[in-house]
């Protein structure tokens, strides 16, 4: 793999298109608590300082990041309140770092619910939080730009996981498998990711919990190019990828942990009436046992009521 790759900012030879209005959507929507969403915030203008520090000097300030971030991003894992925090994870208008941030929480999530060691978890947060660091030496028109890429532009894009891997290879005190990370979050269980196409059976752990972390902090958050996706979609997509692209284990501990956090919680259906949710179901989390005033609607024998939203509070 060639050790070169990092060296300078790739940029495109096309003109960035002009920008679109995307509608932002919510799937966690409501109350918020102040403190939390401040902590959040300041930690994703942390993230951005130091990724400018990436752009402008072409080293990545580990020490900083270990120092600054890691601690932050494992405090937030203890949250007992998921739904508020991932509330407070939804992107802004600087999902990138904030993307860091969710990530990092995320993957500690899940590295705690599957069993990963409290000794290798700091490695896990740190690999989760640096998995896209790749992207800060591709110029920001290409990561912001509001319509679908052009064949040129993903080529460049998918990119960012080697040079990613060559940056992190090459920080004087980084443990290999943070490098590996940022190699592999795009390659999936059936071997259809990139950019080596590797199949489940070569794929670090670290590297499969960042996947399922990275694909459902995207489709909870407003991007460029693309609003976030209502509740229900979210989970089906996630559910639709447990076997061939990422991890079924991974991906079963993630999300029935996640239904579990939204007991006892009010959500909005897409047909615009607020229920609370009274019981998950064990053969199938995604689809609770719901209470609309006195009535109880069973979401898994009702295949046109959904979740749109969860409220907050």
């Amino acid at each position: 793999m060639s050790s070169n790759l990092h060296t300078q900012n790739i940029w495109p030879t096309a003109t960035p298109s002009a920008s679109i209005d995307v509608e932002p959507f919510s799937p966690f929507t409501g109350g918020q608590d102040d403190a939390l969403h401040q902590f959040i915030d300041d930690m994703v203008r942390m993230m951005k300082e130091l990724m400018n520090t990436v752009q402008l000097h072409h080293k990545i300030p580990l020490f900083e990041i270990r120092k600054q971030i890691i601690p932050s991003i494992q405090h937030a894992a203890e949250s007992l309140d998921i739904p508020c925090l991932l509330a407070a994870l939804q992107s802004k208008d600087d999902y990138i770092y904030r993307h860091s941030i969710g990530v990092g929480v995320m993957a500690t999530w899940i590295g705690k619910w599957y069993g990963v060691s409290e000794s290798e978890l700091p490695a896990l947060s740190l690999a989760a939080t640096l998995h896209d660091i790749g992207k800060f030496r591709i110029t920001m028109e290409i990561w912001t730009k509001p319509e679908k890429l052009t064949a040129f532009e993903y080529a460049l894009m998918k990119k960012h996981t080697v040079i990613g891997y060559g940056m992190l290879k090459e920080t004087v005190g980084m443990n290999h498998r943070v490098a590996l990370v940022a190699l592999q979050h795009h390659e999936r269980q059936d071997g259809s990711g990139y950019p080596l196409g590797l199949g489940a059976s070569r794929l670090d752990l670290f590297s499969r919990i960042v996947a399922v972390a990275d694909i459902f902090h995207a489709l909870l958050s407003n991007r460029s190019y693309q609003a976030a996706f209502p509740f229900h979609e979210i989970m089906k997509q996630m559910k639709d990828q447990a076997f061939g692209a990422l991890d079924p284990q991974i991906l079963s501990v993630f999300l029935d942990r996640l239904m579990q956090s939204l007991l006892g919680k009010k959500v909005i259906l897409n047909d615009g009436r607020i229920a609370t949710i009274r019981m998950i179901h064990t053969q199938d989390p995604l689809h609770p046992l719901v209470q609309v005033d006195q009535e109880f609607l069973n979401l898994s024998q009702q295949s046109s009521i959904k979740i749109k939203q969860v409220i907050v509070s």
